[in-house]
């Protein structure tokens, strides 16, 4: 737990407590779809979103259309009660399919909530409709040329390596026209405060047990499940798939606040936010649904940027959350960001920065495949 959760460094070393070839297949397989559609949704199924939940549901029965909807036992009550980071994850499936048809000459014509909005809770409804079609005039997408090597990288960064002048300019060009305010904090005197909000914000996740607890019943220890699932949060750590194996790995009950557990969590944490020389943030002016969506795109194209100029991303949005016991740190970030809610949302905060020298790229996280979001 404290692998997935915290996000140190696994270690490899046996092949049942290594992440199988066939649980990241469709990272391999995306380009080898030749319907438009199916090609389009290969790809955009590696889009980043809240707990690797994967959510899309995709309904092709229409010649040229996907309609798309989200699946409700796949959604986060505890730590996301209004669906915000869902749709945020939605938004990067939709900009990722965008520019996948764009690359093979097709227009994505999206229409978001082609049955209305959903309220302060997700529905059944349909997040989009897209109509694809054949269009020599749509400009490829530079950032596309990234998809495959985008990664979410829980680990340390070097401190050392500070974020250059031309790497926050490269991060914020890729937001394009897109209504979402960016920040990129670099100075030791603006990265310091955020640090110290992340790290309450992680303290109070791993002590309210809802929100632990939503955590613990999507790890996927070891090989077996996660090649199962396929989803969820990956543990790979010998000793942690060896306990789970021994059953003594108890993931229907929430380990005390004073427990070694719980305090190897935030330790752990502590050196991830210590090791951070930079964060980026996502405002837009409001947090109307269809905003929430743009802040996903916003993000997947920032992470794409990212992935281009060899920089490492990490979102830690517990202070972003809206469950009660976040409250404190909810108000504390958007005040320290200038966005004074609830005129403004905060819809995204991330670690940046440099891996340590020797360090090879992360490995993809796990994916579902095309055939799990087909409905229909």
């Amino acid at each position: 737990m404290v692998v997935a959760a915290g996000g140190v460094a696994v270690s490899r070393c046996s092949s049942w407590s290594e992440v199988p070839p066939s649980a990241v297949a469709a990272w391999r397989t995306s380009t080898g779809e030749q319907e438009i559609r199916r090609y389009a949704l290969a790809h955009a199924l590696l889009a980043p979103n809240p707990h690797n939940m994967q959510p899309w549901l995709a309904d092709l029965r229409r010649d040229g259309e996907i309609l798309l909807r989200l699946d409700p036992s796949r959604l986060l009550p505890a730590t996301d009660p209004f669906g915000r980071q869902i749709l945020m994850g939605a938004g990067a499936f939709l900009e990722i399919l965008r520019m996948a048809a764009a690359e093979r000459g097709h227009r994505a014509d999206c229409e978001v909530f082609p049955e209305g909005e959903p309220g302060d809770h997700l529905d059944g409804r349909p997040f989009c409709r897209v109509r694809i079609a054949p269009d020599p005039r749509t400009p490829r997408d530079p950032l596309f040329a990234h998809v495959l090597l985008r990664r979410t990288d829980r680990r340390a960064y070097d401190p050392s390596q500070a974020l250059t002048i031309a790497d926050a300019a490269e991060l914020r060009l890729a937001l394009g026209e897109l209504p979402v305010r960016i920040g990129v904090a670099t100075n030791a005197a603006r990265v310091a405060p955020i640090r110290e909000i992340t790290r309450e914000a992680w303290r109070i996740e791993v002590t309210t047990p809802s929100a632990m607890l939503e955590s613990m019943r999507v790890l996927r220890v070891g090989n077996r499940e996660i090649d199962a699932h396929r989803d969820g949060l990956t543990i790979t750590s010998p000793m942690m798939v060896l306990a789970n194996r021994l059953g003594l790995l108890d993931r229907s009950q929430c380990p005390p606040p004073d427990s070694r557990i719980t305090r190897g969590l935030i330790e752990d944490f502590d050196v991830l936010a210590a090791s951070t020389p930079a964060y980026v943030s996502l405002v837009t002016e409001g947090n109307r649904r269809n905003q929430q969506l743009d802040a996903g795109r916003a993000y997947v194209r920032v992470n794409l940027a990212a992935a281009g100029a060899g920089l490492a991303m990490h979102p830690n949005e517990q202070a972003l959350q809206e469950y009660p016991q976040m409250a404190k740190p909810y108000q504390a970030i958007h005040t320290l960001l200038d966005a004074p809610s609830p005129r403004c949302t905060v819809q995204m905060l991330a670690r940046v920065g440099r891996l340590p020298a020797g360090e090879a790229a992360a490995p993809p996280a796990p994916r579902r495949g095309l055939a799990a979001h087909l409905e229909g």
